[in-house]
């Protein structure tokens, strides 16, 4: 690795500008949104890497929560439900994904995300969740029929040669904007309990999650399979294999670790889940490059621990570098 002015440029020939892994990998800068907006917002980054032209990462995403994502700079492709889609300069609406989501980005790269919580995306009239899932579809498709809703007129809004703190603070603001055009509705503060609860304990009993906030069990599973898409068993599934892969790619607190493991029955019913999420084993999880999922799992990680009460905002997170 090396370094001109305060850029590291990694093995992976990518030069991060928003700090990295200690491994090298490039991170995005996030944080939680401000706090008019916490009832929908799970989190906002920015990430912003500089790379040859035609240097090509293969990656992926397997990420918990509906994102809005402007993609400002880099050639993406994304393998979805749909097929294969190529994208630039737009605005795009990520389903939370099921299992890894492969994707690729050519050349230098930016974009600016909002990661929406669980029950988010009913509150302000989008489409079902449980029709996104493993998505990714333009902007426009959602709210077009507006004057305001399409992709051209969102990326307007942002300046590629402005400070990545700039790009979120307008995402907020045209998020604000989101929520007093579509009513400001909130979502459950049982899904809110529930997201953190998975947070604290993926292996918790479903129904007795239910008889703590009173709430009949098939109620309680409806109402989470119309936040998330998916019953509450696979969210929790899904939990736990996402902090065992924070751990391997090196952006979750070490003193963890075990714990995480023991969420398991034996190491073989982790590897089984974990090839079934990632398509890989964990040893060629962290054996192969992941500049984007490691972003990605970074983020939820970071909020993790600040809505478990285990880290401080205004501190810098053990695993980061370079920022």
């Amino acid at each position: 690795m090396g370094r001109e002015g305060n850029r590291l440029t990694t093995s992976l020939g990518l030069r991060s500008l928003l700090g990295h892994t200690a491994a090298g990998e490039p991170l995005s800068l996030n944080r939680a949104p401000c706090e008019e907006l916490s009832p929908w917002v799970a989190r906002v980054y920015a990430v912003q890497v500089e790379a040859e032209p035609d240097h090509i990462i293969h990656c992926g995403l397997c990420a918990d929560t509906p994102v809005l994502r402007v993609l400002l700079d880099g050639d993406w492709t994304a393998e979805t439900r749909d097929g294969f889609g190529r994208y630039r300069s737009c605005a795009m609406f990520f389903g939370p994904q099921t299992r890894k989501m492969p994707v690729t980005v050519r050349g230098s790269f930016a974009a600016v995300g909002v990661a929406l919580k669980p029950g988010a995306v009913a509150a302000l009239k989008g489409p079902k969740v449980a029709d996104m899932l493993d998505r990714a579809i333009l902007y426009d498709h959602i709210y077009g029929d507006q004057e305001w809703g399409t992709s051209e007129k969102l990326i307007e809004w942002f300046d590629p040669s402005s400070p990545p703190q700039r790009w979120l603070r307008v995402a907020e603001i045209l998020v604000g904007d989101l929520v007093e055009r579509t009513g400001g509705a909130h979502p459950d503060p049982i899904v809110e309990a529930f997201d953190k609860a998975a947070f604290a304990n993926p292996n918790m009993n479903i129904g007795d999650f239910a008889d703590e906030h009173g709430i009949e069990r098939r109620s309680f599973e409806r109402m989470i399979k119309r936040a998330y898409g998916q019953t509450p068993k696979r969210v929790l599934r899904r939990a736990r294999v996402l902090d065992i892969a924070a751990n391997l790619r090196g952006v979750a607190d070490d003193a963890e670790a075990e714990e995480l493991a023991l969420r398991y029955y034996d190491q073989s019913h982790m590897i089984r889940e974990f090839v079934e999420f990632f398509g890989m084993t964990p040893r060629q999880f962290v054996n192969t490059p992941q500049p984007i999922m490691t972003k990605t799992l970074e983020a939820r990680q970071a909020r993790r621990l600040e809505v478990l009460g285990r880290h401080d905002p205004a501190e810098r997170y053990p695993w980061r570098r370079g920022d």
